[in-house]
C-alpha cells in the first residue's frame, strides 16, 4: 500500500469563516483531497501526516477521519492508519448501481415534462467533448473534462427527482466513486462510446420517451461496468482476490 512520503501535495488553504466548525474544514479539506486523486484509492496514510497536508489541528483531522469512514471514504486500521477505499469489483458495482437507481427514475421523470434550458446545455457539453475526442489525440486535459461533463449529466438526473435525502445519498456515493475513478483514468476508447451512450439518453429524454431513456440508462450501466471489468459476459460480478 502507498503512502504519502516522497509525494508534494498542495492544495488550497481552507478558509475559516465564524460559521464553519474546524472538523468541518478538515472533512472538506481531506475530502478534496480524495475527490482530485491527490491521496488515491487504496493508499494507507496516517493521522500525521494528514494534520500536515490539511494544516489544521489533529482533533478536527480525527473528527474528520471519523465522519469519512462513516461516509465509507476509508477505514481506520488500530495502529496502522488510514486505508482510503480500495477499488475493488464489488464496492465498483455498488456504486455505479446505486447511481443507476437514481439515474434511470430521474431520467423516467425528465422524459415526462418539456426539455429545459439545462438539457441543451447538457447536450452542447456532450457534443464538445466527443467531437474532440473523435479529432484524435485525447490530452489528459480533455479526459479531466469528459469526467466532469460525464458527472454532470448524472447530477442533474439526481436533480429532476426533488428529494434532498436521495441527493444527499447521491454526493455521498458520488464522492466514493470519484476516489475509485482515480485508479484508472477515462481512457480514449471508453470516452467517446460514453459521450455516445450519455447523448442517446439527452434524446429519448428530449423526444419525451420515459421507457427509452430507462433503457439508455441500463444499457450505459452495463457497458461502464464491462468496461471497468467489474462483470463477466453474464452480468456477474468478478469476486476481488485479496
Amino acid at each position: 500500500m502507498k503512502t504519502l512520503k516522497g509525494l508534494s501535495l498542495t492544495m488550497r488553504t481552507p478558509t475559516r469563516s465564524s460559521d464553519q466548525s474546524l472538523a468541518q474544514q478538515a472533512f472538506e479539506a481531506f475530502r478534496d483531497l480524495l475527490a482530485c486523486g491527490q491521496i488515491r484509492s487504496g493508499q494507507m496514510i496516517s493521522i500525521s501526516e494528514l494534520v500536515e497536508v490539511t494544516g489544521l489541528p489533529l482533533a478536527p483531522v480525527r473528527e474528520a477521519v471519523k465522519r469519512a469512514a462513516a461516509a465509507g471514504l476509508v477505514s481506520i486500521l488500530p495502529q496502522r492508519g488510514v486505508l482510503i477505499l480500495e477499488a475493488t469489483a464489488e464496492a465498483l458495482h455498488a456504486g455505479f448501481h446505486l447511481r443507476y437507481l437514481f439515474d434511470q427514475e430521474g431520467a423516467r421523470l425528465l422524459a415526462q415534462q418539456a426539455p429545459d434550458r439545462e438539457l441543451a446545455h447538457l447536450r452542447q457539453e456532450h457534443e464538445r467533448v466527443l467531437e474532440q475526442a473523435s479529432e484524435g489525440a485525447i490530452s489528459a486535459q480533455l479526459q479531466l473534462k469528459a469526467m466532469e461533463v460525464d458527472w454532470s449529466l448524472h447530477a442533474w438526473l439526481t436533480g429532476a427527482l426533488n428529494n434532498p435525502v436521495a441527493l444527499a445519498v447521491y454526493e455521498e456515493n458520488r464522492y466514493r466513486l470519484s476516489v475509485m475513478q482515480h485508479s484508472r483514468r477515462p481512457l480514449p476508447e471508453r470516452i467517446i462510446p460514453a459521450m455516445t451512450e450519455h447523448l442517446q439518453i439527452i434524446d429519448h429524454i428530449q423526444t419525451g420517451a420515459p421507457e427509452k431513456a430507462v433503457q439508455a440508462v441500463r444499457s450505459h450501466l452495463q457497458k461502464t461496468l464491462r468496461w471497468w471489468g467489474i462483470v463477466d459476459n453474464n452480468g456477474q460480478v468478478f469476486k476481488t482476490t485479496r
